[in-house]
């Protein structure tokens, strides 16, 4: 016999199996109910997500830009977009947010014009998000 079984038996300390099995089963619910949770911001997050696809851009003078792009977002959200042109060191010469009232269809394309202050050499979608 085993010191520890010694003393279990000289004080009458037992180790229930009841008390193991509901402490695996309360590690059980809580790690199931973490799971469900995380699942559900996933599916939540992805709900209201807006994909943006650039098609084109055409830098029409030293002063303006126009930009072509599609985007995928829920039917019936507004939509606000972050468009921007670039000189051919990447800096920001021109920037402009448009909105776009709420839609049926799940798909959208749009052509844009950005005012820049100098020469772009393209035009961009940054972002896209539900206001």
């Amino acid at each position: 016999m085993t010191t520890q079984q010694l003393l279990d038996e000289r004080y009458g300390r037992r180790r229930s199996r009841t008390r193991r099995v509901v402490g695996w089963v309360i590690v059980g619910v809580i790690a199931s109910a973490l799971v469900v949770a995380l699942g559900w911001s996933t599916v939540a997050r992805t709900l209201n997500a807006v994909d943006v696809v650039g098609t084109g851009y055409d830098v029409a003078d030293e002063r303006t830009v126009t930009v072509v792009f599609q985007i995928t977002a829920p039917p019936g959200a507004p939509v606000a977009c972050a468009l921007e042109a670039q000189d051919e060191e990447h800096g920001v010469v021109g920037w402009r947010i448009v909105e776009y009232p709420a839609a049926d269809a799940h798909e959208r394309a749009f052509t844009e014009t950005i005012p820049t202050l100098a020469l772009a050499t393209t035009g961009l979608v940054n972002s896209c998000w539900v206001p």
